[in-house]
């Protein structure tokens, strides 16, 4: 007798092929069967009238700190079907280094120093082996903590050869330890100082362990082209496979660049391997900083350490109660965060629908009024835009947030629904799943969701929430 039984259910297997009608048979933690004779089961699901397909995959999140907290805190991506969660992105990972006060920003995004105890990679491992997640994880080492260690507080200028040979040595501790891969975040102060020489001997040291370069690009807006040429020959030089985070053109001036930046991913994945990933929403959402702000690009403030009651408002109203040009209020309410509203529709739906383009939430668990984008991303692709817009097929769109996510960062057995395959699942109705939250209220649960496994275990389900399983495993690269 086997463990599970899901009958009759469209079953999307996560390759792109075209969904077929199947019972999928379950057993501990693996897929033992698919057909239309599976046997007896200790526990039966009627999916008749329901889509099968496997656990998402969230290509990009701040989730380090989040998985921490068991059950509940992962009902945000529970509840949208997600089983597993890569994490340690733009070059910020809770892990391989501790800090003893609050960490600069954008660091600051996962917590305060409480949060910062992680002294090596080992150490994070080993508490997610003492207090299993409720998602699987396959964590990145961010280029920020690492750089910090080595420079102090002075970061801003080139490393020298010494202090690369100090990152690259923690690197590498950390990869042997099981990190999948170096994270860059160029964009942000403390990674912004490095320059070329510096970040391809650390992409060497990551493919020397089989490691991935996946970053947050120096420039989203005016030097967009030029930011994705710089991190195609990072991962060129270095010899290892690139994933561009959150691609975007940002800001009006810069509307339809993502026809030349699409162009420039095709021409390398001729020849090298390449990924991009997308958030489906025309804002983005950051530390507040003043030098960022600008009068045609509407600003609210997600969180603030000085001024915790701003969350949620406009930073143009706050500015004038208080009688002060944008840029002051933005540096009266800093350690903050905020959401922009500086992407344009047609730009998302292009990179959307570019055919190496997976689906990451790129949600800050910790913001006081969070994006929508952590409680909504993958039923707002299913729903919004594939079922809704005809963007692309619901295959299509299941393969983006699964089997191309698992190819692209090389996870074994998941990502698919095959015997064999790992039991991480979600069921979901094609018809009703849509997002709920939204920038007003952005904490709804998403709709249609029916229920979400993790290695076989039920994890989520509709109308019930979590169901305390924390069954999730940290995931190594290619195993």
């Amino acid at each position: 007798m086997i463990d599970l039984a899901i009958r009759g259910a469209l079953v999307i297997d996560g390759t792109g092929a075209a969904g077929i009608v199947a019972d999928v048979a379950v057993e501990g933690d693996r897929i033992v069967a698919i057909g239309g004779n599976i046997g007896v089961a200790r526990e039966e699901v009627d999916a008749a009238g329901l889509t099968l397909a496997p656990g998402f995959i969230d290509a990009h999140t701040h989730d380090d700190r989040l998985i921490l907290g068991g059950a509940e805190a992962m009902l945000c991506k529970l509840s949208q079907g997600v089983t597993t969660v890569i994490v340690g992105n733009c070059g910020i990972s809770l892990s391989p280094v501790a800090f003893d006060s609050r960490p600069p920003a954008p660091l600051d995004l996962l917590g305060d120093a409480r949060w910062w105890r992680f002294p090596s990679f080992a150490a994070y491992a080993a508490q997610l082996a003492e207090v299993p997640p409720a998602v699987n994880a396959l964590a990145l080492v961010g280029h920020m903590p690492i750089r910090i260690e080595a420079m102090g507080g002075d970061t801003g200028r080139a490393a020298t050869s010494a202090e690369v040979g100090r990152m690259a040595a923690r690197l590498a501790e950390a990869l042997d330890q099981g990190g999948a891969g170096l994270s860059t975040g160029l964009w942000y102060a403390p990674g912004g100082g490095a320059e070329r020489d510096e970040l391809v001997a650390l992409a060497r040291c990551a493919a020397a362990r089989n490691g991935l370069y996946v970053t947050h690009l120096r420039d989203e807006g005016n030097a967009v082209e030029a930011a994705v040429a710089e991190a195609i020959g990072i991962g060129v030089s270095g010899g290892l496979p690139i994933v561009i985070s959150h691609h975007k053109c940002t800001a009006p001036e810069n509307f339809g660049k993502s026809h030349a930046t699409l162009a420039m991913i095709d021409a390398c994945a001729a020849h090298h391997p390449i990924g991009l990933d997308v958030y489906p929403y025309c804002a983005s959402s950051t530390v507040l900083r003043p030098e960022w702000v600008r009068p045609d690009i509407e600003t609210v403030v997600s969180w603030s350490v000085p001024h915790p009651d701003r969350a949620g408002q406009s930073l143009a109203e706050i500015a004038a109660e208080w009688r002060v040009p944008l840029h002051e209020a933005a540096a009266r309410l800093v350690p903050a965060g905020a959401v922009y509203f500086s992407m344009d529709e047609g730009e998302v739906r292009r990179i959307m629908a570019h055919r190496l383009t997976m689906i990451g939430s790129d949600g800050l668990p910790h913001d006081e009024r969070p994006h929508p984008r952590l409680w909504g991303t993958f039923p707002r692709v299913l729903g919004h835009y594939a079922r809704d817009l005809g963007l692309f097929p619901l295959e299509t769109a299941v393969h983006k947030m699964t089997g191309l996510t698992a190819e692209t960062f090389g996870i074994s057995g998941r990502g698919i629904v095959a015997e064999g395959a790992y039991a991480d699942l979600t069921l979901f109705d094609p018809a009703r799943i849509i997002d709920r939250a939204d920038f007003t209220a952005p904490t709804l649960l998403s709709a249609g969701v029916v229920a979400t496994w993790v290695n076989g275990r039920l994890a989520y389900g509709e109308g019930q929430g979590v169901t305390g399983a924390c069954a999730g495993r940290l995931l190594k690269r290619g195993s």
